[in-house]
């Protein structure tokens, strides 16, 4: 068996061999003779089953096992030869080239390996900051709308119009062309004005009304309301006002803070301000990581580290990129494509570039979280997944088996890791005030 390797890069290598047609029967020999041992076949013992009538038992398959066993030594001999271990590879061998000729077959299997990146002095890239400020106006801000949110609706201790911020008890009934819908009516409802909870152009119109008045809303309900039978249909609703009532105020003092901080051993007032100066701090510090500093940072990693990619990773990106660009095309667009082979390879160049450097980032990433130490479990992926979901009113246990069964796993993983190694980098080089 001739074997012949290249080593394109640090990360690609190309074997090429010439299988000889013997060494494809010996194969089928040596298989043939094994199954003899356990082949089962009628009018024969177990064990005792001719080889010529194996081969006719099996025929194809014995020469498609004979093959598989060869390209594996094809793989094995070309490694040893190239010094490329097997844990080294990442993805399947792709065979690129497999000619059957009448005394060999020529094939030819491509490889790719781990990038190597050299991380000296990574940290040495990010510069140093200063932590976000946070004034004593911010945090009297913050501690006013809690405190408006544990405020209760009373009634108006002097009657006046309806305004921005007050409950306004209605009845209303929705009608279209003067027939009415279904849902779009109610009696006594409690409707926060100004809170966005109808649709666009109703609140404002309560908005000015009097006890016991009577008014005709008009709107019009977008265009992307769920309801196709409303969505963009201009409607009018009966409205009676029967009650306003105002938010109490609520005092901001030690005894607030005692309600806030139940279960503290500090419930001091003094002490919600330097909680709700930590919190503000931490999104002001999360903000910044994600909309300036974590994109500046990977992008100044991708451009100074420098090393080759495994070349179908990228091919895999790009064709990514092309399948989303295709559920955005028309059928006839499709159809231009399919017909001309120079134009959907000139198409797919255009996401190269972009596909390099996604992969790029992905392999620093990950390099990056072996120097760092960080780790993201399955447990972990699992309680993020939950967690967002109870928070949008979803059913956790759903939104996890949605994402698993739709392969997304390894990509919300990635996801995390990315966000900790970055964070984690970028909090070693917060200032100390």
């Amino acid at each position: 068996m001739k074997i012949k390797t290249n080593k394109i890069n640090s990360a690609n290598a190309q074997i090429e061999a010439q299988i000889p047609k013997e060494t494809i029967d010996a194969n089928v020999e040596k298989i043939a003779k094994n199954l003899t041992k356990t082949a089962s076949v009628q009018g024969f013992r177990k064990g005792k089953v001719p080889v010529a009538v194996v081969k006719k038992q099996y025929g194809e398959r014995l020469v498609q096992d004979a093959e598989a066993e060869a390209l594996r030594e094809v793989l094995n001999r070309g490694l040893d030869e190239l010094k490329v271990t097997m844990d080294a590879l990442i993805g399947e061998p792709n065979i690129s080239n497999f000619v059957k000729n009448a005394d060999s077959i020529e094939v030819t299997v491509k490889v790719a390996m781990r990038p190597e990146i050299n991380l000296d002095n990574y940290k040495d890239m990010v510069e140093s900051f200063e932590k976000p400020a946070i004034t004593d106006e911010q945090v009297t801000e913050r501690l006013e709308k809690i405190a408006d949110a544990q405020g209760k609706f009373v009634d108006l201790k002097r009657k006046r119009a309806a305004k921005k911020g007050d409950s306004a008890i209605i009845d209303f009934e929705g009608s279209i062309d003067g027939e009415l819908f279904e849902g779009g009516a109610a009696k006594e409802f409690a409707l926060v004005l100004g809170s966005g909870q109808f649709i666009p152009g109703f609140e404002d119109q309560v908005i000015g009304m009097k006890i016991a008045e009577e008014k005709v809303v008009k709107v019009t309900f977008p265009e992307s309301y769920g309801s196709d039978k409303l969505a963009g249909k201009d409607a009018e609703f009966k409205v009676t006002l029967h009650n306003i009532q105002e938010k109490a105020k609520v005092e901001i003092d030690d005894a607030f803070a005692e309600k806030i901080l139940a279960g503290q051993d500090d419930k001091s007032l003094d002490n919600l301000k330097n909680q709700i100066k930590a919190q503000l701090e931490n999104e002001a510090l999360a903000k910044l990581y994600n909309e300036d500093l974590k994109p500046a940072l990977l992008e100044t990693f991708v451009t100074k580290f420098d090393f080759d990619l495994p070349e179908f990773v990228v091919e895999q990106e790009i064709d990514v990129s092309l399948n989303k660009k295709a559920s955005t095309m028309s059928e006839d667009e499709i159809k231009e494509l399919r017909e001309d082979a120079a134009k959907l390879e000139s198409l797919r160049e255009t996401f190269r570039e972009d596909a390099q450097r996604s992969v790029k980032a992905t392999f620093i990433i990950d390099a990056l979280a072996t120097a760092e130490s960080v780790k993201v479990d399955e447990n972990e992926v699992m309680q993020t997944i939950y967690y967002e979901a109870m928070q949008m009113g979803q059913d956790p246990r759903m939104a996890y088996d949605k994402y698993k069964e739709a392969g997304y796993l390894p990509a919300i993983q990635m996801s995390m890791v990315e966000d900790k190694v970055l964070t984690q980098i970028l909090n070693s080089k917060i200032k100390e005030a």
